[in-house]
């Protein structure tokens, strides 16, 4: 048999470790010396620690270990085909943060687009014909007002919008959707911000897929910030649905 510092070097686990194991209920000692307190492992305790480095390396954590470790094959089956489908949505998450960080420091941009999914609004607007952006400013003079836009990228000659009217007008119902949100800080300009957006909308492949809403907001301190919210669908994937177009 064997101390436990001698199992530890024998296979590259720290006494620490071993500790652990015994105090969790996973890898008990054979036997602990009543006098010296020293802890003895054996041949059984050798192949069982064996088998949960082995499980490690397969990717399960301690607590599934334990779970598994004397249970019957179809268990640990289980349990490594729900370990495989977390390590691959790890995986896809990961990539997807690298694709993202890569975008960021080739180019030189303020915002940072965050994809989410917001459920339906409905709104009472007063319906525009825009022949430039500078013109929607004589309709955004309120502290809060929200504003959209059918633009499908940068706006070249006249294009239609929509501005919030709070009460009264026309009722105009956004359905649930995926969309694209920055938020803009009073320091940055909104024109230039979208004009940023849409090009990063170009680069990972989305569509968009109804009005941006632009919507300015001002806490009880008096500090606005301008969120602008674009619906998007991938165009590298099959989608259901028709795109909604107001």
């Amino acid at each position: 048999m064997w101390r436990i510092g001698q199992l530890a070097r024998m296979t590259g686990v720290s006494d620490r470790t071993l500790r652990h194991y015994d105090k969790i209920g996973l890898l008990a000692p054979a036997a602990v010396d009543r006098v010296t307190g020293y802890r003895w492992y054996g041949v059984a305790e050798l192949t069982r620690l064996e088998r949960i480095r082995g499980l490690q390396r397969l990717g399960l954590s301690l607590r599934q270990i334990t779970d598994v470790l004397d249970a019957p094959d179809a268990q640990l089956r289980q349990a490594l085909t729900e370990t495989v489908a977390a390590l691959r949505r790890d995986i896809a998450s990961m990539s997807q943060a690298v694709v993202a960080a890569e975008d960021r420091l080739a180019t030189d941009t303020s915002i940072l687009p965050q994809l989410s999914h917001v459920g339906p609004r409905r709104l009472h607007v007063r319906r525009l014909s825009v022949g430039h952006p500078a013109e929607l400013a004589d309709w955004c003079v309120a502290p809060s007002t929200v504003l959209l836009t059918w633009l499908t990228g940068h706006p070249v000659g006249g294009f239609r919008a929509a501005v919030g009217t709070g009460r009264g007008g026309e009722t105009l119902t956004l359905p649930g959707r995926d969309v694209v949100r920055v938020v803009v800080p009073p320091a940055r300009g909104v024109v230039g911000a979208g004009q940023e957006l849409f090009d990063w909308l170009d680069r990972n492949r989305l569509a968009l897929t109804g009005p941006t809403l632009e919507e300015r907001l001002v806490d009880a301190d008096g500090v606005g910030a301008t969120v602008l919210e674009v619906p998007v669908r991938s165009t590298t994937a099959p989608h259901a649905g028709q795109p909604y177009v107001g």
